[in-house]
């Protein structure tokens, strides 16, 4: 691909619609054109790609799965649209799997020319971005959990994100109102106050007079700590999980 195409490729796309000549052309110097075939993975869940991609036409769909295989459908992208973007900025795996429905041709800027696109680092842009993207990972996680967890998963996943690591156990300093957890996980105060007595009696949670909470983790890690309720049963749980 020339640099002329490269150019009239860039002046395409809306993410770069207002970028002058110069930053276009430093733009087009570090971009790569790819087709995807129909089904091909872009990018996966829980893996790095150092790559932006933004799609030039075709479409693809963005999904988020758990350790069960059970997936839930974020978005359809289509031309102008793209991805990678939060994990160039902050360095971290992927929070979901872009996978093309039909052929696609896309354009991929590689993680050091889409560095050297960015304001320096002393700027203020910066942390507002990693700000965005934090908010944006954080989103996603609210929307997997609503999506594939029970009401159960959704409040142990919500105590350990609250938490803080202190020693082999995890903290929660000061007191957790059970009408905002409620409001966290998408469930009723019932419900949730439910859940903790549950917790509670199965030695998951200890709850300590100032308010805070100690999180007892079963496994080797937080994530064993939001799976584990879920292995036992309680008489409640079958009637209230969509609640």
């Amino acid at each position: 691909m020339s640099m002329l195409s490269s150019l009239e490729l860039i002046r395409r796309v809306p993410l770069f619609s207002l970028l002058t000549h110069d930053q276009a052309r430093q733009v087009a110097e570090g971009v790569v054109k790819r087709r995807f075939r129909r089904g091909e993975v872009v990018v996966e869940q829980g893996r790095k790609s150092d790559a932006l991609f933004i799609l030039l036409n075709g479409r693809a769909r963005v999904t988020t799965a758990d350790g069960k295989g059970r997936e839930v459908i974020l978005s359809v992208l289509g031309a102008g649209s793209y991805v990678g973007e939060m994990s160039l900025i902050d360095g971290k795996p992927h929070s979901a799997t872009v996978r093309t429905e039909v052929q696609t041709d896309m354009l991929m800027l590689g993680r050091g020319a889409f560095l050297r696109c960015l304001p320096d680092g002393s700027n203020l842009a910066s942390p507002v971005m990693h700000g965005l993207v934090k908010r944006l990972r954080a989103a996603d996680r609210q929307i997997e959990s609503l999506a594939l967890l029970d009401v159960y998963g959704r409040v142990a996943r919500a105590l350990v994100e609250l938490s803080e690591e202190v020693g082999h156990r995890r903290l929660i300093r000061g007191r957790v109102s059970r009408q905002d957890l409620a409001k966290h996980v998408g469930a009723s105060r019932e419900m949730v106050s439910r859940v903790m007595k549950n917790l509670h009696e199965r030695g998951f949670i200890e709850p300590q007079e100032d308010g805070s909470l100690w999180i007892r983790e079963p496994g080797a890690g937080p994530q064993a700590a939001a799976e584990a309720p879920q292995c036992g049963h309680d008489p409640a749980h079958d009637r209230y999980q969509r609640a």
